[in-house]
């Protein structure tokens, strides 16, 4: 018998080649340290002018540059078949393996000056991470975009490899399909919705800290003397002003400041989201936005663990709604502003809920009937009214004698607040969404896939087994103790009734892909 010729052992596939940093990279570093401390080194430079002690710091500002040399001579990344190796650090030394199938979101970032040197930030985000996976510090922007379609692509492969016998694989798309664009009206009328110059305001307050108090005895004084001189003034020709005059100069100066607040608020719309873009590629989401800073957001809409609506006051003065989603990660990395949580930052509902139906064919939102709480839960809400007025108003009695019982006054029109919450809040289940709502004034829907639910908890207060009620949790894998699908004020057997149905469905529903 003729024998079989011994095989050739096969040749090793050649090592991936190792990439570097941009050889900018360690400025941009060195500028996001010194950006942590520009604000308290200049309020020291401007408090102790004159003094040589003042300009101690700057020798650690010169440590932290040789830090960012540092991280840029020590950092190298691979390209791999199914992971991204990144190795860093010298004396401490570093590997990390980022299985492709992990990334749930690549963001690319460029300032101004990331333009001016045509480079981006890139950050890698895993489902569940605090942090990022990696943060890249910086690539040229051709690298980046690359390292962006080849997360894609290679994300859509180990999809298709593990996915059911019974599901298709979608088909791999690499244009993107743009689904909504905002033009500059539309992020007008968002800066005049938000609220977010007081925001910006409230935030330069709190990082001024102890310097606030430095700086008001500053400003107070000029202030002071300026409001002394315009009164001699009106002294010097015989003018007088009555409480009327002044309550008319603070009515204005009030009407000022919150007209300068929404000036800020439409400024920082424009700078966020000029040339907002909501695009598709295959199974992927991707965000555009930034007028000064271009920011680039990419995840998989398999990741979205939840969906927010919300209409404010102000929204239905224009006709518009937020939508909002969750995504796998972790609660710090929620609350980062990387622009993909806020999906839909303004539209009109007709939008939104197209927009939903499109993501969520089997949903058919909005739904056609919502179920309402318990028939006494405006009183159960009334209730915590009282624990915390009833002390408020003995606190005031105490301090201020009969007027105190005034505070009670507040009874009539928290019990009618109530009554309009209540009135207003629902729930619903149907086509594997379970959806609630809730608010008069300000109003919002939340809703979450049946299959995406981790954790389904009943709990009963005292005051709730008082009144033959429960309370439902719904966890998901990114929700947060801040944002979690909460229906109360059920009555017991139907809210047992649900419990048992959502078990139901969630033990025989197949993961959605």
């Amino acid at each position: 018998m003729p024998t079989e010729a011994p095989q050739p052992p096969p040749i090793p596939a050649p090592p991936a080649q190792e990439h570097r940093l941009h050889p900018w990279s360690w400025l941009f570093v060195a500028l996001q340290y010194l950006k942590q401390f520009i604000l308290p080194l200049l309020l020291l430079l401007f408090a102790r002018r004159g003094d040589s002690q003042a300009l101690w710091p700057l020798w650690g500002l010169a440590g932290l540059v040789l830090v960012s040399l540092w991280q840029y001579a020590t950092y190298r990344y691979r390209l791999l078949p199914d992971h991204i190796e990144i190795r860093s650090g010298l004396v401490a030394r570093k590997l990390r393996q980022i299985a492709y199938a992990r990334i749930h979101n690549v963001a690319l970032h460029q300032t101004l000056l990331h333009r001016l040197f045509d480079v981006a930030e890139v950050r890698l985000e895993s489902a569940g991470g605090i942090t990022p996976e990696a943060q890249m510090r910086v690539l040229r922007m051709d690298r980046a975009l690359a390292l962006e379609q080849l997360v894609r692509a290679r994300g859509q492969v180990v999809d298709a490899a593990i996915r059911p016998a019974d599901h298709p694989a979608p088909v791999i798309a690499h244009a993107t399909q743009p689904l909504l664009t905002l033009s500059t009206a539309e992020i007008i009328r968002h800066g005049l919705i938000s609220n977010r110059g007081l925001v910006v305001v409230a935030a330069i307050l709190a990082a001024l800290g102890s310097f606030f108090d430095d700086l008001l005895e500053s400003f107070s004084e000029p202030l002071t003397r300026s409001a002394r001189t315009a009164l001699n003034g009106l002294d010097a020709h015989h003018l007088t002003l009555d409480w009327v005059d002044f309550s008319l100069m603070g009515l204005a100066l009030l009407l000022l400041m919150l007209a300068l607040l929404r000036l800020l608020s439409v400024a920082l719309s424009l700078l966020q989201y000029h040339g907002f873009v909501l695009g598709e590629t295959g199974r992927r989401l991707t965000v555009s936005r930034g007028l000064l800073s271009k920011i680039r957001n990419s995840i998989p809409k398999r990741r979205i663990q939840a969906w927010q609506l919300q209409e404010t006051w102000l929204h239905r003065r224009f006709n518009r709604r937020t939508l909002s989603v969750e995504t796998a990660a972790g609660a710090a990395a929620q609350q980062q502003e990387r622009g993909i949580n806020a999906l839909v930052p303004i539209a009109t509902p007709a939008t939104c809920d197209a927009l939903v139906n499109h993501w969520l064919p089997d949903a058919h939102w909005p739904p056609v009937q919502w179920q309402k709480l318990h028939r006494l839960a405006w009183l159960r809400r009334w209730l915590h009214t009282w624990l915390w007025l009833l002390p408020l108003s003995l606190l005031a009695v105490w301090r201020l004698g009969s007027w105190g019982t005034l505070v009670l006054l507040w009874l009539l029109p928290s019990a009618w607040l109530a009554w309009q919450a209540a009135r207003h809040a629902g729930w619903s289940l149907s086509g594997g969404l379970v959806a609630t709502r809730q608010g008069w004034w300000s109003k919002q829907w939340r809703f979450v896939e049946v299959e995406k639910l981790q954790n389904l908890r009943l709990s009963a207060s005292p005051l709730d087994r008082l009144f033959g009620m429960r309370s439902l949790l719904l966890d998901t894998a990114g929700s947060t103790p801040f944002s979690r699908l909460l229906i109360t004020c059920l009555p017991a057997a139907e809210a047992e009734q649900l419990l048992q149905t959502l078990a139901r469905q969630l033990a025989h529903s197949p993961l959605r892909w």
